[in-house]
């Protein structure tokens, strides 16, 4: 690559470049982009002319990534993010912006902290989009690779690239069918009843179990779910109960009660979680303050 190489560079080809790394096809890419493969095609070899390395090489039916194309891969990340804040750094106008976020969260953090965000938003900055994804078991990649912007999770990766803040503390409670059974009064009662649980990863369970396992105590699972949602059309009518963070409820399940564990566990802390190159920018910092701001009263921020 000669040393003027990289002038040749701009956000659209290495927007295109990043696209192909994650579709591991030229057609897939061009289809993304709304453009001709051709057009796809001339990029990369444009490319290539300046890094000096091929950047994808046929496996299959598809392309796979060469070592140096995935060694440059976070770079092209930060030099997108970089001309992002450029073009966006020096104002922020709610009322007038047009941008897009994603963020990430399992059916708890979602129902219960995002509803009023989203009412709040929509009435300031109208322009503004989102989608919502399952933050399933959280990892720093999902925020490294721009899966999503924000993650709403109890339970932060661990990376110096990282940033966190507590939003509120919830804690474990029982819920059970009260026309069926009462709650479990001592954890050999705790103990000997039939569970129902979540598995967000599908194997992997929920902290919990790990707190339970700590006293000593085992759950007997009758049922493993993979979310939330609907869980109590599977106690209700049964002497099944479900050890699930007390904000999930609220007020509005017919027929489903909550009555404290018998038995102390730790505190369920939600923390919002965001990658540092989005940490001084002035959208993204608005919309965590309007995220903070529409925190429900019962929250501890």
């Amino acid at each position: 690559m000669s040393e003027s190489g990289y002038l040749q560079l701009d956000g659209k080809a290495l927007q295109l470049f990043l696209l192909v790394l994650e579709e591991g096809s030229i057609s897939r890419t061009a289809v993304r982009l709304g453009t001709s493969q051709s057009n796809v095609s001339h990029t990369l070899d444009k490319l290539r002319q300046i890094t000096g390395d091929p950047l994808f090489v046929r496996a299959g039916r598809g392309i796979a990534p060469t070592s140096t194309a995935l060694e440059l891969a976070e770079t092209a990340r930060c030099s997108l993010d970089s001309l992002r804040q450029f073009g966006s750094r020096s104002l922020f106008d709610p009322a007038t912006a047009r941008q897009h976020f994603i963020l990430a969260a399992n059916d708890y953090q979602r129902d219960y902290l995002l509803p009023g965000l989203f009412k709040r938003v929509r009435r300031q900055a109208p322009g503004l989009s989102f989608s919502v994804i399952p933050s399933q078991v959280p990892d720093a990649e999902s925020l490294r690779q721009d899966h999503c912007q924000l993650m709403l999770t109890p339970h932060p990766p661990e990376a110096s690239d990282i940033i966190q803040r507590r939003l509120l503390s919830d804690h474990f409670a029982c819920y059970f069918d009260p026309g069926v059974r009462t709650a479990p009064a001592s954890p050999q009662a705790y103990q000997q009843a039939q569970h129902v649980a979540i598995s967000l990863s599908g194997t992997k369970r929920m902290q919990i179990d790990a707190d339970i396992a700590a006293l000593g105590l085992e759950r007997d699972i009758f049922l493993t779910l993979p979310n939330f949602a609907g869980i109590w059309d599977f106690i209700r009518g049964t002497d099944l109960i479900a050890t699930l963070p007390s904000l999930l409820g609220g007020d509005h399940l017919e027929g489903i009660a909550q009555r404290p564990l018998p038995f102390e566990t730790p505190p369920l802390d939600i923390y919002l979680v965001w990658h540092k190159r989005y940490h001084d920018s002035p959208a993204h910092r608005w919309l965590r303050e309007q995220l903070i701001a529409s925190l429900p009263a019962r929250s501890d921020s």
